[in-house]
């Protein structure tokens, strides 16, 4: 005769085998950026009133066996897996990736002889650019840090044609290991708090009067503004223009009623500041 409590006992051991083996793979998932986490919460300080930071390189340096196990954890990540995920998710795995693929391109340049890098750029040669070398290995393909940025995050097409990640705030999360860039962000960006953390960012960077100021009727922005102007024109929060994107950050950038005014009536002239390249820390 069929024992109906023998069948429903299988049943149960066959359910909690399938729950315990999942609960590695959503710890997994839940915590895979929680090395990088760990890497950046130790290793780099908010400088400048808390709007710019300074890493660490030779602790990372140090510490290169934790960034490489953080490394070959985002390269095994599957193609088909990603496109699972929804667009935050990816966005923040994609800006993860790239902030910490540039850390270890220091840290593997890191001249142990005492005498420091000074620049990202003295990695690159009068015909080649560091940001060009092809380093990463990613979502089934050898990348470079321009593959990430230019073509996985800001030239991303879904399958309907159009621009997936549509939000150029992404433009102050992304590090490139020099003062002149926005900060490398003190914690690891993540799918529930991605809006929230890209905000900060961009209020954080917009209000360094070292790097953006108005000065009468000008106002003297960072060449971000200029090297990615399309960006911030493509309608993000139904901004369509510069002018418009800037004057939702006038509390940031210290404007004054007049010039806010200006600002809005196009009669503020922008001058793009000199980017620093020096490198972002030590």
């Amino acid at each position: 005769m069929y024992n109906i409590n023998t069948a429903a006992k299988k049943v149960a051991t066959f359910l909690l085998t399938v729950v315990l083996l999942a609960k590695p793979l959503i710890s997994q998932a839940k915590n895979l950026h929680a090395p990088w986490n760990d890497l950046v919460s130790q290793n780099v300080v908010a400088i400048n009133e808390g709007k710019s930071t300074q890493v660490n390189y030779k602790v990372m340096q140090a510490q290169k066996n934790k960034l490489t196990a953080y490394l070959n954890t985002l390269s095994a990540i599957k193609q088909s897996n990603f496109n699972d995920w929804n667009n935050a998710k990816q966005l923040a795995f994609l800006i993860n990736a790239y902030n910490a693929f540039t850390v270890a391109l220091i840290v593997k340049n890191l001249d142990n002889s005492g005498s420091s890098l000074k620049s990202i750029k003295d990695l690159g040669g009068f015909f080649s650019s560091p940001w060009r070398k092809e380093f990463i290995p990613l979502l089934g393909q050898t990348r470079s840090l321009d593959n990430i940025e230019h073509d996985l995050i800001r030239g991303a097409i879904n399958n309907i044609g159009k621009a997936k990640y549509k939000d150029p705030r992404i433009h102050f999360a992304l590090n490139c290991a020099s003062i002149g860039c926005p900060a490398l962000r003190e914690e690891a960006y993540t799918a529930g708090k991605l809006s929230k953390q890209l905000e900060q960012q961009t209020s954080r960077f917009l209000s360094d009067q070292t790097r953006n100021f108005a000065s009468g009727k000008t106002l003297n922005i960072s060449s971000i503004f200029k090297w990615y102007k399309d960006d911030f024109e493509k309608g993000y929060n139904n901004t369509h223009s510069l002018n418009s994107f800037l004057l939702q950050y006038a509390q940031e950038l210290k404007l004054s009623p007049s010039q806010k005014n200006a600002l809005e009536q196009g009669e503020m002239d922008i001058e793009f500041l000199k980017y620093n390249w020096a490198l972002n820390g030590n």
